[in-house]
């Protein structure tokens, strides 16, 4: 943990992106304060900058809190989401610079470092960071907080893709990576279809990886069902 203010405002990001403050969790502002060897004015001054970029909300008499995932912002996320990351695809290949590019590379060697070793915090960071850049290549002034907001929610709600289960779930990962290699070599290319034709299917990659996590399959209730009709038929 760092102290002061820069490392209170990172820290903060990376616990709301990881889940380990998860959505609606009450932040305080005098233990925050403690912590950190800080006053409580310049605790205020980063949850109000934190709140601007959509990482919590401050409620009045309430104090400030991780902001919510509700129903209507799920929706509002699933619906925007591709359409915001194709703007940003395109605009990125007309506008970045070797410096970004090469930014993005070395998250990239990161992200797929993390992968290997099966580090799930670090991917979700790097994997946030990545897209971040690209949206710095953008240098649109007006959809870059949209893809920043948007990036939250897609940390927090896929948070689950980068904790592989199984070798489906592990394979998809790696699908995942290639897909940011291929990012790079278009981009580098100025090939601006074939980044939005990745956009869309990295979107359903973490499309279908995010609504496992909504939706779960169901525990199997076997056990449940026949326990008590096994106890009829003895006792019948």
């Amino acid at each position: 943990m760092k102290s002061g203010k820069n490392g209170l405002y990172e820290d903060l990001k990376r616990q709301i992106l990881t889940m380990e403050l998860e959505p609606d969790q009450d932040l305080d502002e005098v233990s925050l304060s403690e912590r950190y060897g800080l006053s409580r004015t310049p605790v205020r001054e980063i949850f109000r900058r934190l709140e601007g970029e959509g990482y919590i909300e401050i409620r009045a008499n309430r104090g400030a809190r991780v902001s919510p995932m509700n129903h209507q912002s799920l929706r509002n996320f699933f619906l925007v989401a591709p359409m915001v990351y194709a703007a940003i695809g395109r605009l990125a290949v007309q506008n970045f610079k070797p410096r970004q590019l090469s930014q993005l590379k070395d998250t990239q060697e990161r992200f797929r470092s993390a992968s290997v070793s099966g580090d799930a915090p670090t991917m979700v960071l790097e994997n946030n960071r990545f897209h971040e850049i690209i949206g710095e290549m953008s240098g649109n002034a007006y959809l870059q907080p949209s893809l920043g907001r948007l990036l939250i929610d897609h940390a927090r709600i896929g948070h689950t893709f980068f904790r592989p289960r199984n070798d489906d779930m592990r394979s998809r990962l790696q699908v995942a990576v290639d897909h940011h290699d291929g990012f790079i070599a278009a981009i580098a290319a100025h090939d601006e279809d074939t980044v939005v034709d990745l956009v869309f299917e990295h979107w359903e990659l973490s499309r279908e990886n995010m609504e496992m996590f909504i939706a779960p399959q169901g525990m199997k209730a076997d056990a449940l069902v026949e326990a008590p009709a096994a106890s009829m038929e003895k006792s019948s």
